[in-house]
């Protein structure tokens, strides 16, 4: 299985996140406006890509459940060839949700306007509580991995590491490797790692999370898990950077 995106929610707050990601050293992509009323941008990298995701302000919108969401990292989004293949996997694990749907978004393209086309399928949502976690099929790739998004001043190429926090790892872990198909390197009882066939899942307590990120790392407060950090690849110095309006953690590995 191999991911697809990464999301970080940032509500209305959109302007701000375009240019924090841009001060980043991120090349961002135009703002897009999907059929569904949300907007993004996008920072595309070889074969990923990561997405702040919100509301247009002081607009109606069918997304309520980013309203609702925490801010932050909370999307993880895998690759499907077919999300009506996949939405039956998920019912044979029992983990399906709403049946797939699909949307869309205009792209300019050499002076015209064309449709970036998606279905996705989502993880029933009390699967996984840390964020949504789902599936997504590209009817049309080639208007998302351009050449001219994927080169960034801060040289990142890909997300290598998605790390989450959780009191249960024992069940968290569980439920990952049963999506994704892998084995877990169960490393003690508050730390697990599930390889996929292009990024590393590490799975902690709160206790083992701070230990390696220490005061820069999220509070889980009172919730029982969380998406605690991405981790990219970049040919820059490594880095680990906190982002405390939308409470994400960014760590950058050469």
């Amino acid at each position: 299985m191999r991911l697809d995106h990464v999301v970080i929610n940032v509500r209305a707050d959109m302007d701000v996140a375009e240019a924090t990601f841009r001060d980043l050293d991120f090349t961002v992509t135009p703002r897009g406006y999907h059929t569904l009323g949300s907007i993004n941008h996008l920072m595309i990298f070889e074969t990923d890509y990561l997405e702040l995701i919100g509301i247009p302000e002081g607009r109606e919108t069918r997304r309520a459940d980013l309203l609702t969401a925490p801010l932050g990292i909370n999307g993880l989004v895998f690759k499907s060839e077919d999300v009506d293949v996949t939405f039956n996997h998920l019912k044979e694990l029992g983990m399906d949700g709403e049946p797939p749907r699909s949307f869309s978004r205009p792209v300019e393209v050499n002076q015209k306007t064309v449709d970036a086309k998606f279905r996705t399928v989502s993880v029933r949502p009390d699967v996984f509580p840390e964020g949504r976690v789902y599936f997504c099929e590209h009817g049309t790739p080639e208007l998302v991995w351009r050449k001219e998004w994927q080169n960034h001043k801060n040289r990142t190429t890909a997300v290598t590491e998605i790390v989450v926090v959780t009191n249960n790892v024992a069940g968290t872990t569980t439920n990952y490797t049963n999506l994704v198909n892998s084995k877990a390197e169960i490393q003690s009882s508050d730390l697990a790692n599930i390889v996929t066939d292009d990024v590393l899942l590490t799975i902690y307590s709160p206790e083992r999370y701070h230990d390696r990120y220490g005061e820069a790392g999220s509070d889980l407060g009172d919730r029982g898990s969380m998406f605690g950090a991405l981790v990219f690849k970049s040919e820059e110095k490594s880095n680990i950077i906190r982002l405390p309006n939308y409470d994400a953690l960014l760590e950058f590995k050469n």
